[in-house]
């Protein structure tokens, strides 16, 4: 043991006097050399590709100079740095400076294994390794990262990727990802903590996260995706104001990966708050001679109603267009909120002011490589040398938005060449504005239909539209090119036209066929947001052919060609919020046609719709409306079937398709009617399933009548007809699904003529993918 104490002392001592050993390893594989002295010499060891030269401009230490340790340092760091190098040594032998190097391969070829999901291309554009670079497995780790977070974008939380490295002679290497692309992730529970007067069910209905379910195979909103829970969480805050509570905020969103990671929970934790109702509404403002009693008709909002910031918002930019239209150029308003919380009211004071004096000098535009700039301008409801508006310069956003032009807008205020003006940067990226749809459906009126339509919204850059369809099916068959320009010679009117052939198998409902091609002409222009009109020219040549020997003798004179020139104009007021499944809003429309400036036919017809839609209670909503026309023949003309009314199937439940109206007593074919008017009311509610599904049950009731005999049928004593008030009612369910809209009916008709044609069960189902 002595023995063993007394050279360990020993050793100690020669390392303590001599100094360490001759190399000092390094963490990375690296290592210097410790000793010091002159360097007369450099010689670089082990490259192959690299010149030596190259290895030497990366030194710290040059021949002459004393070797310095943490010279040698800092040429070492400089080395790992270009990615050249596995390892290097830099080591004093004698006099002499010996760099040592192990050169990295080079990459032969990148290669994707086991990928079915994502594309090799879009793979290959996000990794940075690329054939003929050197490899480095720093990078390579960073590429895995990369593939993953596509994966995890995509929701499959369960992808895993393993970089195999295949050596090849010559220093080369091919690089394969191996990857288990997984299964898709979904969200297996939305929960919600703290939620007291709206149920778990109706909130899940205001966010875009849903749960995974097997009917969502067309849609990706029910997979895990970050900023879409923190879009969540606006639209829920958004929801909670518009509803009076002006104190809720969403106190966190967690998303737990489940322990098998086949889906999420999601839990939102909220504080509801209390809720508050409006208190005193008031307008003040500092512009001499702006009358206050004007504005007050153009509040959203009034003292006793629910609490709504959304309305707030809107009477914002309600009153800035009003005072900026009776010419305020410098317009400022600012809602001044007061909060009572002893009483629960909210104190609204819209404080109109004279904003800061800024004009736009310039509007700049970037990100259009294919649409003009002619286009975006056009849009804008500011331009060069008007005063600056914050709210025109919002609307001017939506209704670029609005154009579906554009992937993104931005729009972002710069300082201009002086103080009192501003350019407007504009920044947009572009998206595809071509579309080729085909479609598939039944209905019980035109049977089983195909279509296939194409259709370019940006024609040319230009902000054109171009549209060819062709639609085919066993009753009804459509084929038609239109062409609209939004603004027509660089005025705020849209304008087009329409070329089409028409074909219908009425078999069933008259004993004939008809054919009509022609064309037409448009144009209409807006009044507001909700109000627009438009005028329309049409020029089409009709045949009736396919007469049977048994058709009634009315529909026996209408056979062969009429031509119809006709000059109508429609107006509509359209407030509804959605076209499909409506909540709430209402449609006003009117459409008057003169017919008669060429051709065979002369008449005049006019027709009017309404309905209006009103949420009742959560997701139940009722509607009422109706619908009447009238045509009338003039200058001893007479009418022709095609140019009669028909009513029945969609327009009046209960009733086949020309169901009711004039007939004849002995063929029984529907010979049409010169008057009509329809009318009805439909409570359209909730079937218990969840509500993104989109199933939702329908009662109603429909009323309605035809009569007036036109053409031939005047003359007929064996014509039935009758202005009998028709009355059905019945229950439906409709189904907005990933195919498009289903809708079965069954109405019972309560009050009909003996003649009339029923039809107790309607059903009908198109989609376009």
């Amino acid at each position: 043991m002595r023995v063993i104490l007394r050279w360990a002392v020993l050793a100690l001592a020669t390392v303590l006097v001599l100094g360490p050993p001759a190399h000092a390893q390094r963490a990375g594989g690296g290592a210097v050399a410790a000793g010091g002295g002159t360097i007369t010499a450099i010689q670089i060891q082990g490259n192959v590709r690299a010149e030596p030269e190259t290895i030497r401009s990366y030194l710290q230490l040059k021949e002459g100079q004393p070797y310095d340790v943490a010279a040698a340092d800092r040429s070492l760091k400089a080395l790992f740095g270009t990615g050249l190098f596995s390892d290097v040594v830099i080591d004093m032998q004698g006099s002499t400076l010996v760099v040592k190097v192990t050169e990295n391969p080079i990459i032969n070829r990148v290669a994707f294994e086991g990928n079915s999901k994502i594309e090799d291309d879009k793979l290959r554009d996000e990794v940075q390794s690329r054939a003929r670079q050197v490899f480095t497995r720093a990078r390579v780790q960073a590429d895995v990262e990369r593939i993953l977070t596509i994966y995890r974008r995509s929701g499959r939380y369960n992808a895993s990727v393993e970089p195999k490295v295949i050596k090849l002679d010559q220093g080369r290497v091919d690089l394969v990802f191996e990857i288990n692309e997984g299964d898709v992730t979904g969200i297996q529970r939305i929960s919600f903590v703290g939620n007291e007067h709206f149920s778990d069910g109706t909130l899940r209905g205001k966010i875009r996260t849903v749960e995974s379910a097997w009917y969502r195979f067309l849609s990706s909103d029910d997979r895990y995706d970050p900023d879409r829970v923190n879009f969540d969480r606006e639209l829920l805050r958004k929801f909670y104001l518009s509803e009076g509570y002006a104190d809720f905020r969403v106190i966190s969103a967690v998303a737990e990966l489940a322990p098998n990671r086949e889906g999420f929970f999601l839990t939102f934790t909220i504080s509801e708050g209390e809720r508050y109702k409006f208190g005193k509404v008031e307008i003040s403002t500092r512009f001499q001679g702006l009358d206050v009693d004007t504005l007050n008709r153009f509040l959203t909002v009034g003292e006793g109603e629910w609490y709504d910031a959304e309305q707030v918002e809107k009477t914002v930019t309600a009153l800035s267009d009003v005072v900026g239209s009776l010419g305020y150029a410098f317009v400022e308003v600012r809602p001044n909120i007061r909060r009572n919380k002893d009483n629960l009211t909210i104190d609204v004071t819209f404080d109109i002011q004279e904003g800061p004096r800024v004009y736009v000098e310039r509007i700049n535009i970037s990100g259009n490589t294919r649409t003009l700039d002619k286009v975006i301008r056009r849009e804008f409801r500011l331009a060069e040398g008007d005063a600056f508006s914050t709210a025109k310069v919002r609307r001017s956003q939506e209704r670029l938005k609005a154009l579906q032009f554009f992937e993104k807008v931005d729009i972002s205020a710069a300082p201009g060449s002086a103080p009192d003006k501003t350019n407007i940067e504009v920044q947009v990226v572009e998206q595809s504005t071509g579309d080729i749809s085909f479609g598939a459906g039944f209905s019980t009126t035109a049977g089983i239909l195909g279509d296939i339509t194409i259709k370019e919204r940006n024609l040319l850059g230009k902000g054109q539209e171009l549209r060819l369809g062709l639609s085919i099916g066993t009753l009804s068959t459509l084929i038609d090119l239109s062409f609209t320009e939004p603004y027509f010679m660089d005025l705020p009117m849209a304008a087009g036209f329409d070329i089409f052939r028409t074909s219908n198998d009425r078999q069933q409902v008259a004993s004939y066929n008809d054919s009509s091609i022609g064309f037409a002409l448009r144009a209409g222009w807006a009044y507001s947001e909700f109000m627009r009109q438009n005028v329309r020219y049409t020029l089409r040549q009709t045949n009736i052919f396919n007469v049977q020997p048994w058709a009634s003798y009315v529909v026996q004179l209408n056979a062969g060609l009429s031509t119809v020139s006709e000059i109508s104009e429609t107006i509509a007021w359209d407030s509804r919020d959605t076209r499909i499944n409506t909540t709430k809003g209402f449609l006003v429309r009117n459409t008057v046609a003169v017919a008669g400036l060429i051709g065979t036919e002369q008449y005049f017809r006019t027709t009017a719709d309404a309905v209006y839609y009103q949420t009742l209670f959560e997701d139940i909503v009722g509607s009422i409306g109706g619908s009447l026309g009238a045509v009338i023949p003039y200058n001893g003309s007479s009418l022709r079937l095609n140019n009669l009314f028909f009513i029945g199937g969609d327009t009046l439940r209960g009733f086949q398709v020309g169901g009711i109206g004039p007939r004849d007593s002995v063929t029984t074919d529907a010979l049409g009617g010169t008057y009509f008017y329809t009318a009805t009311t439909e409570l359209s509610f909730p079937l218990g399933f969840p509500k993104e599904i989109g199933i939702f049950g329908k009662a109603f009731m429909d009323v309605g009548s035809l009569w007036g005999l036109g053409g031939p049928a005047a003359y007929s004593s064996t014509v039935l007809t009758s202005n009998t008030m028709r009355v059905s009612t019945g229950f439906g369910i409709q189904w907005v699904s990933p195919f498009g809209p289903i809708r079965i009916d069954y109405a019972k008709p309560l009050v009909q003529d003996p003649w009339d044609k029923t039809e107790n069960i309607r059903f009908s189902f198109g989609t376009r993918f």
